[in-house]
């Protein structure tokens, strides 16, 4: 399983970006799906996650209200759509995904995901 990440970029405060994670070749239905971060010299952060129905999501207090997160079956695809963007957004963001069985379930942990992408740089600064 590849996941690859895109939609990154930089951006000034209080500004947007939706950030896109897609499998090549394999479909998310059945996964469960969470974004990460890291920061030069922090560790890797949960910032949300969405259970493989959709029914279920997750986010960090430090993001919530500004990222959601979303999934598209037919599009194969899961967005985190980000606004309000801060400087200490800034990082790297993979998303990451594990099979479950279970349609209600998400973890910010980053334990519990065996597969990840390559990540996409995010910088908020002016």
């Amino acid at each position: 399983l590849q996941l690859v990440e895109s939609g990154g970029g930089e951006v000034q405060p209080g500004g947007s970006l939706r950030l896109s994670c897609t499998a090549a070749g394999f479909t998310l239905d059945y996964s469960t799906i969470a974004w990460f971060r890291q920061a030069p010299g922090k560790e890797r952060e949960g910032v949300s996650c969405i259970s493989s129905g959709g029914d279920r999501s997750d986010t960090a207090e430090s993001v919530k209200g500004r990222f959601t997160i979303s999934r598209d079956s037919a599009k194969k695809t899961v967005t985190l759509e980000m606004s309000s963007l801060k400087p200490e957004d800034t990082g790297v963001y993979f998303c990451a995904q594990r099979m479950s069985s279970n349609h209600n379930w998400c973890s910010l942990s980053d334990a519990y995901f065996t597969s990840w992408g390559q990540g996409t740089q995010v910088t908020v600064s002016s």
